[in-house]
């Protein structure tokens, strides 16, 4: 069975497993979703991320970051651009999630990167989903 997004496919599974405090999700691998993972490593809302060779596409393991209380640090995560609507943003109309608590993930023509960076690199591109 193939997949028509993939990246909502991979939000929905990080979702489902923090309501319920799994310690890791698997994810099917692609590019993109790499590039998603390594963002939400780089900002502090996972742990890690390992990428687990199964033969066929490949699975990425991503272990959930909580708190010491046992909540989780991910409170929403959701996606922006989808496939039937894509949504573009300049570098000047990059939104600030929850005032710059949260962050929004860019697909741009350099990889996949958070609205920081892009601001720093002065660079727009497609709204994946964003994080708070």
């Amino acid at each position: 069975m193939t997949l028509s997004d993939p990246i909502a496919d991979m939000l929905t599974r990080i979702r489902n497993a923090v309501r319920i405090n799994r310690p890791q999700v698997n994810i099917k691998c692609s590019n993109i979703c790499l590039g998603i993972a390594n963002v939400l490593k780089k900002e502090g809302y996972i742990l890690d991320y390992d990428r687990i060779d199964d033969g066929y596409q490949g699975i990425i393991r991503v272990s959930l970051k909580y708190d010491q209380d046992g909540g989780s640090v991910i409170k929403e995560i959701t996606r922006t651009s989808k496939p039937g609507c894509r949504i573009y943003s300049g570098v000047a109309d990059l939104p600030r999630v929850m005032s710059g608590m949260g962050i929004a993930v860019v697909s741009t023509s350099r990889g996949v990167m958070s609205d920081n960076d892009c601001r720093q690199a002065n660079l727009g591109g497609e709204l994946l989903c964003t994080v708070s």
